[in-house]
């Protein structure tokens, strides 16, 4: 059957459509932390539809919210009132940590990047972004112009001058053999160096841990160095919080905080987990930036009410049961147990992350090279296995991508790394 589909997708979808392994799956339907194919094969998902299916797959409390309003209605756009979008509005507010909080609902996070772009350009009244090297913000014109990995960005056309900064990546680039307080203060540097040569930027845009780049990260407390050269120059920190948003790294609720010892970022953007598998993104902001704007704006489908109805009810969900502790106790078991698997793979490079966010970095055993063709191998011997995961990387790195939904047990944990262990062994 999915061969069929298969082929009906190649004759009807565009080449550029990324799909994983050689024979594609087809997902008909999920409950839990597992999800079922078409020809009836049970999964582990520790992908979780990149990082979107964050609480659980059909959770009941989120299935009965969209039920109920698709009853009631689904739709009328941000044109009148809405008390589903007012009321999360104002939970993600309080949530945000940013004072005079005000907040803008979009259908995804590229849409929530994008217009957070918009924001902090008009706002500062320049078209030059700062944006770290490896990073990924999504796949729109403006997106794309900003984005730091060559293998999604298809152009280099952009209605932005975009400069990019050193400190995404730990382990790899010309300060990676320093201490983190070296690294940090070689990355300061380099950003003093940078804003010398350039007219004033509007904004720094990153990502707390690169996602699509393989869950990279610098040390913490880096961006809070860089907040202090940026306020200097009044220029704006946008946190891209689409995939480490809503407790995800398990230490933190948001990923900036890691970060956060000089304030709040100016904007966070966020989507994805929200709304556990829902159309959701967003964009907070201070009440001043937010409502830069001098002409009107809408949005036909962010906010709409039954999307809202998911989101309200899976926060709640993830708060009452403190997913965020699960996400750093079930993850940092995980992980250790990850390191424990990889020790003897002279192919695994490094496994790092935190909480449920955990990146397996492979390269060709002897070398520094990345190694595609064993993360592929490695992906479909887990699917054989019964695991989904997820893959990623940058500039010459191939990372396997782990971000099991939040409600991850322990006994999925440990089946999860011992069918990534026989993955692993059987493409040595």
């Amino acid at each position: 059957m999915s061969g069929e589909l298969y082929d009906r997708h190649r004759r009807v979808m565009p080449d550029w459509l990324a799909l994983y392994y050689d024979d594609p799956m087809e997902i008909t339907h999920g409950e839990g932390r597992h999800v079922w194919d078409a020809e009836g094969r049970r999964y582990l998902d520790f992908f979780g539809g990149i990082l979107t299916t964050m609480t659980a797959h059909a959770l009941p409390e989120v299935t009965k919210a969209v039920s109920e309003q698709a009853g009631r209605i689904i739709h009328s756009s941000t044109l009148y009132l809405n008390r589903p979008m007012v009321e999360l509005a104002e939970r993600v507010a309080r949530l945000s940590g940013i004072p005079d909080a005000r907040v803008f609902f979009t259908t995804s996070g590229t849409e929530a990047n994008d217009t957070a772009l918009l924001l902090a350009t008009t706002y500062r009244r320049s078209n030059t972004v700062l944006a770290m090297r490896n990073s990924y913000h999504g796949r729109s014109f403006s997106a794309v112009g900003i984005t730091g990995n060559r293998g999604w960005s298809p152009t280099s056309l952009s209605p932005l001058q975009t400069l990019y900064v050193h400190g995404g990546v730990r382990t790899r680039g010309p300060y990676a053999d320093l201490g983190d307080a070296d690294f940090i203060a070689a990355c300061v540097e380099d950003l003093r160096d940078l804003l010398g040569h350039t007219r004033a930027p509007a904004a720094l845009i990153a990502e707390p841990i690169q996602g699509v780049g393989g869950f990279t990260s610098p040390p913490d407390g880096l961006y809070a160095a860089f907040r202090e050269v940026l306020d200097a120059h009044g220029i704006l920190w946008i946190a891209d919080e689409v995939q480490t948003g809503w407790g995800r790294t398990g230490e933190h609720f948001w990923g900036w905080q890691a970060h956060g010892s000089n304030g709040p970022p100016d904007i966070v953007t966020f989507a994805k987990g929200i709304g556990n598998g829902m159309s959701i993104g967003g964009v907070v902001a201070r009440a001043e930036i937010m409502n830069c704007l001098d002409a009107n704006s809408i949005s036909t489908f962010g906010g709409t009410q039954v999307t809202m109805a998911a989101g309200l009810a899976n926060l709640s969900y993830l708060l009452e049961h403190d997913l965020q502790g699960n996400a750093r106790r079930v993850g940092g078991l995980l992980i250790e147990r990850l390191r424990a698997v990889t020790a003897q793979d002279p192919g695994v490079r490094e496994v790092r992350g935190r909480g449920l966010m955990i990146g397996l970095e492979l390269t060709r055993p002897g070398t520094d090279r990345a190694d595609p063709d064993r993360a592929a191998a490695v992906l479909a011997a887990a699917r054989a296995g019964g695991l989904l995961v997820g893959k990623g990387g940058g500039h010459d790195t191939s990372a396997l991508r782990v971000a099991p939904p939040l409600s991850l047990t322990v006994a999925e944990a440990e089946e999860g790394a011992a069918i990534l262990d026989g993955a692993l062994r059987s493409t040595r």
